[in-house]
């Protein structure tokens, strides 16, 4: 089941369950889920009613239709799960170095016997996970790298532009699947699904120190369109591009999945949500798993206007988001004494 969160033509927020893609000729096709305006509002009736997504979906039924193409259309698309009532109560995290890359990479890993003290920070945390990330269910592995993001003021709707800060250093994707969460009454995170997701770094100021890293990520992000309720498929892949005036600038393969990590989702959500102030009851999270494409690595530039596009057939719809430069809101010295 795939769900999309999405404004009417009354500005009214609905729930649709994705029946068909556009394409074919069609529009393809969205039921709206009957009195549901969030997707977390729906996810805490179902936990409240002991029951799944998708059972809680059908229960419902539906009360109308739209066109797909349409919603897209008119940007009128938002992200699958957001706090609707808060953007403060949305939490923005991530993970890295969860990524194989190739099967090359794994092998190379396991082979070298480079001495601990001889590697980088970078290479020692990425054999820690190919060694303990994926620990026996129920037990702990090692933990991941971890950044915060930001809240939900920093995510933006598919098909909207990444604002850029005249203080960046570069604006660059990284591809990586989403779990999306809500905590529940009891403070129990429930995972809601997983979708695409774009979380937009600034990979030179990383580059320049590690240190940096934090600062780096406090960039906007994008996820979506569709929430794809259910397992995540082991292996999972799709295309990274980037559209500059409307030809192909860049692209390269996506993959990940559990067959493609060297973390369990399993283990990468409990070094999440061991965290206590992870668990207030009714917050969403949307947690970055990663990902071993960047167009960064291989030399690209990118600059306004560019469009990147994410498209996992799996995930449904692709994730398209433009750069826009913008001004910064705040100057040296800005800061009031009271």
């Amino acid at each position: 089941m795939r769900l999309i969160q999405f404004t009417d033509r009354h500005g009214n927020r609905r729930v649709g369950q994705v029946i068909n893609e556009p394409g074919d000729g069609t529009g393809g096709e969205v039921r709206c889920v009957t009195g549901a305006a969030s997707t977390r509002a729906l996810a805490l009736a179902a936990i409240e009613a002991g029951r799944g997504l998708a059972a809680e979906v059908a229960a419902r039924g539906s009360d109308g239709a739209e066109s797909y193409a349409a919603i897209l259309d008119e940007a009128r698309i938002l992200v699958p799960l957001d706090h609707e009532q808060d953007p403060a109560h949305c939490l923005v995290s991530g993970t890295g170095l969860t990524h194989l890359g190739s099967a090359a990479t794994r092998d190379k890993m396991h082979q070298a016997q480079i001495p601990e003290d001889a590697m980088t920070d970078t290479m020692r945390v990425f054999r820690w996970g190919i060694e303990g990330g994926r620990p026996p269910r129920g037990t702990a592995g090692v933990q991941p790298e971890w950044f915060y993001k930001g809240d939900g003021g920093i995510v933006v709707a598919p098909g909207a532009g990444f604002p850029v800060p005249a203080f960046a250093e570069d604006a660059g994707e990284e591809p990586e699947l989403t779990g999306l969460y809500v905590v529940g009454p009891d403070g129990r995170p429930f995972r809601v699904g997983f979708a695409l997701g774009n979380e937009f770094s600034d990979h030179v100021m990383e580059r320049k120190n590690y240190l940096y890293l934090a600062h780096s990520k406090l960039r906007y992000c994008s996820y979506g369109p569709e929430l794809r309720v259910g397992a995540l498929p082991r292996h999972v892949e799709g295309a990274s591009r980037i559209r500059r005036n409307g030809a192909v600038l860049w692209e390269k393969p996506f993959l990940s999945g559990e067959d493609n990590m060297c973390h369990s989702i399993d283990n990468l959500e409990y070094h999440h949500f061991k965290y206590a102030q992870f668990l207030r009851p009714g917050d969403v999270h949307v947690h970055f798993f990663g990902t071993a494409t960047l167009s960064f690595a291989d030399g690209i530039v990118t600059r306004p206007g560019d469009v990147f596009e994410i498209e996992v057939p799996a995930f449904g719809a692709a994730l398209r988001n433009a750069i826009e430069r913008v001004e910064p809101r705040f100057a040296p010295g800005g800061v009031v004494a009271l």
